[in-house]
Parts: C-alpha cells; structure tokens; sequence
C-alpha cells in the first residue's frame, strides 16, 4: 500500500536551544520512501548524521520565539508483514555483530529481571518465533493498552507491575522478555496506518530464523501500514525529538497517516 504521512511540532522557545530530530523514515526492505518533504520555520541550518542504530538524524538551534517542524512523507509499504511460525532461534555465536547489542539489559528493558517469567511462559514453544509470539499473545491478554496512560517511558518492570500502558510500555516489557531468553528485541517508533487514536507508534521487533520480525501487541492482529522511522534498544534511543536545555513543551502536535488514492488501480 501507498500511505502519507504528516508529522507537525509546534514551539514557543525562551532562549535558543539545541534540537537532536529524528523525523526522517529510510527505505528498507519492507517500506520505500517515494517522497518526503521537511520544512522548518524559521528556517535554520540543519546538519544530519546517522547514529549508531541506522536512525537518520537532524541537528539544529532552534531559535526564540515560535518555532515550528513539518515533515510528510509518502511511503510503499507492505500490505501484510511476513509472520514465520516455527522459524528457529539463532544461536549466540552465529548472530551478526550489529545484533548483539540487543541482547543486553536497557534503561527500559531490565532483560536480567524476567529469566524465570519468560521461560514459564514460553516453556511450551519451540525456541525461536513461538517463543515470541507467545509473549506478544500474553501481553495483549494481560497487559492493558491505554493511550494517554503514561507521559514518561515506564520501565519493564514497573509495566508488569501495574498491567497497562501506552505502546512504548508494552514494547518495552515485549522486548525485556525476549531478550531474558536469548531472543534480539529492539524498539520501533513509527507509523501506523489506521491506528486510533492517531499518533506516534511503538512496537518491537524480534530477531530469529536469519532476520527481524515486527510484534505489535497493542493491536488486535498484524496488518499492513506499519512505517519505522527509528529503532533502538528502547524509548531512550528513539525520541522524535529531544532539546537541551530549558524544558520545552510543544504547543501543537498533529499527526496523520492516510491511504493515497491517488495511486490506486
């Protein structure tokens, strides 16, 4: 499918402030960005690098007074992401370099925390893909999703405590279970076509049987319209935008992600 995004971000700024932005998507194996366009006002010099996870980057001062960021985009993305049941745990030693570091304990995903609970719960499953889906099945049954529930990054544990959150808790208690059972988690924050209510996305993905897998388990199955802008271990790596300095609190945030008819047969 063809989809549009449109991400707005909306300051009044005291005094200049330093922006690190992460609102650029990549092309990649399951989208391709067509399109896009990024505009700033005022505008200001913008240099962009591309950090240690793939993300691509956006440094800038912002300077006082009203400032604004528009980005949209259009992307082809699956109209189904694959599923594998039954693909196979990768052992430690035959993981790429790049992955490894998404075995290990995060901020946000205490993996050293949930040994014994992820292997009660996947005990069943042939190690790899099951395991995983086992573990997005639980957290849809067990773990509430509630927009607007948290306004700052919950830790894993503190998710599993209190059984609800927003889409970036659920992620993070996702991606620390898997990790406590040898599986790769990273986060993802994005898109999602049709998501409601509409706003910024996290999920998580999986690596097993040779690749990475996406598990949403705010959603009631995995459809299509899933569009990544960044990944990382957890929320601390994919912020869409963090400020230095002075606390600045948007006055306007709008996102919107719609079907492009233009393109349809």
């Amino acid at each position: 499918m063809r989809l549009l995004t449109r991400f707005d971000l909306e300051f009044d700024i005291s005094v200049p402030t330093p922006f690190v932005l992460m609102l650029r998507p990549r092309s990649g194996a399951q989208q391709w960005i067509a399109r896009e366009e990024y505009r700033l006002t005022p505008h200001v010099p913008v240099f962009e690098f591309t950090d240690g996870y793939g993300n691509l980057c956006q440094r800038l001062l912002a300077p006082s007074g009203h400032f604004a960021i528009h980005t949209t985009a259009e992307v082809v993305t699956a109209d189904r992401l694959d599923r594998a049941p039954g693909a196979p745990f990768v052992n430690i030693q035959s993981l790429p370099d790049d992955v490894l570091a998404y075995l290990l304990p995060s901020r946000y995903c205490e993996a050293d925390r949930f040994g014994v609970m992820a292997a009660e719960l996947t005990a069943a499953q042939r190690p790899g893909y099951d395991q995983v889906a086992t573990i997005e099945a639980w957290l849809r049954a067990s773990i509430r999703y509630l927009p607007g529930s948290s306004g700052q990054p919950l830790a894993a544990t503190e998710v599993n405590t209190r059984q609800y959150g927003v889409c970036r808790d659920l992620a993070h208690l996702g991606i620390a279970l898997c990790r406590s059972i040898s599986i790769p988690a990273r986060m993802v924050v994005g898109y999602l076509y049709g998501l409601e209510p509409m706003d910024m996305h996290a999920w998580f993905e999986a690596y097993v049987g040779g690749r990475w897998y996406t598990f949403d388990p705010t959603q009631p199955e995995i459809g299509g319209g899933y569009i990544a802008i960044g990944y990382g271990r957890d929320a601390a790596d994919v912020a869409v935008y963090t400020q230095f300095g002075p606390a600045v609190f948007p006055l306007r945030q709008t996102v919107e992600v719609h079907l492009d008819t233009r393109h349809t047969g």
